[in-house]
């Protein structure tokens, strides 16, 4: 996955937004709701990482399973945040599956409809 593709992929999710509150090298997605981060990574490194959020029983199986390339999230809390090195050995679609999963967890929830 590109640092394009990657930024579209954040980007598509409701109320994502791109911001830079770490200096410009850092791109920071958080939803505009509530402000709470989902992804960050620096999209110009080589090789390119991302951290996500994600639940702790699943983070320690995905890291688990891809030792090399799915770690304890970088400078973030290590129970609740991994960081992918994505130099092509993780599948597009697990990528994805992991932001779209992140995004899920800091999401605000949407305000049920009143009953009538």
């Amino acid at each position: 996955m590109t640092p394009d593709e990657l930024a579209t992929l954040c980007l598509s999710l409701p109320q994502a937004i791109e911001t830079y509150p770490f200096g410009e090298q850092t791109t920071v997605f958080k939803t505009s709701g509530n402000g709470k981060i989902f992804a960050l990574g620096v999209l110009d490194a080589v090789p390119l990482t991302l951290s996500v959020k994600v639940d702790p029983e699943e983070g320690r199986a995905l890291r688990e399973e891809y030792p090399s390339h799915i770690t304890p999230g970088y400078h973030l809390n290590k129970k609740h945040w991994v960081t992918l090195l994505l130099d092509g050995t993780l599948d597009d679609s697990l990528v994805e599956q992991l932001v779209r999963d992140s995004h899920a967890l800091v999401r605000p929830s949407v305000p049920r409809a009143p009953r009538g």
